[in-house]
């Protein structure tokens, strides 16, 4: 399992996900699931993914190499359209290459995808892609993606994530997410990759790999928990 999160604001974006791709008392594997397309001046994307790792693996490879006839990547496509309709093709080639031998063997065809990003004279988009190869796209009243293990985290965006949110603020409103999720599932965890872009920048503001010892990361985990049993204190009791 994994966690991915993506927020679209006005001032930017930002994408967060862990590297966990396994889980338990004797195996822990970790693997890169965030991927950034650049070239500096004319596009940036940013495209996370979660889901059965073969498959995931496999579009990302069909992405690098070319989709279709045209060999189509999403360093050549003109708009994000084009590069979220790319990725559901490749998606759409994947499955039937591979989905049918999966079925066989038990397995199922699990892969979703979180893509955003700014080509120039173009808007910021977001977009999440599913199994099937379909998509949304987030707005100014859903702001935020999120991919893998999604319960855990979801409650602080929903509560304070909004489109005029600063891309600092959302920094660590991602991460609290993140942080929240790794302490109710032991699937997600260390290190974490991190990626922000701001509007009409054309150019990756920030890259940055959170890992075991970072003393950023641990400092808000623990005045995240503090914050919470200050809060839950100052409510007044039950008047039963």
């Amino acid at each position: 399992m994994t966690y991915c999160v993506g927020v679209l604001l006005d001032a930017g974006l930002v994408m967060v996900s862990d590297t966990r791709t396994n889980a338990g008392v004797d195996h822990i594997a970790t693997y890169r699931k965030m991927q950034v397309f650049e070239v500096p001046g004319e596009r940036v994307m940013v495209m996370t993914s979660a889901g059965n790792l073969a498959v995931t693996q496999a579009v990302l490879n069909l992405l690098d190499e070319g989709v279709g006839d045209d060999k189509q990547t999403l360093l050549t496509v003109p708009t994000m359209f084009d590069a979220v309709r790319l990725v559901g093709r490749a998606v759409r080639e994947v499955y039937h290459s591979d989905a049918p031998a999966m079925s066989e063997q038990g397995a199922d065809f699990n892969a979703s995808f979180i893509l955003g990003g700014q080509i120039k004279g173009r808007t910021l988009r977001l977009f999440q892609i599913y199994s099937a190869g379909n998509y949304i796209e987030a707005t100014v009243d859903t702001p935020f993606f999120q991919i893998g293990e999604i319960k855990y985290g979801k409650p602080i965006l929903d509560r304070a994530l909004r489109w005029d949110t600063s891309l600092t603020d959302a920094t660590k409103l991602a991460l609290v997410s993140m942080d929240s999720t790794m302490r109710s599932n032991i699937s997600v965890g260390l290190p974490i990759d991190m990626t922000i872009y701001e509007r009409d920048s054309f150019r990756v503001k920030l890259q940055h790999r959170v890992q075991e010892d970072d003393p950023y990361f641990t400092d808000i985990s623990r005045r995240w928990s503090q914050a919470l049993q200050a809060a839950y204190h100052e409510l007044p009791d039950p008047p039963w």
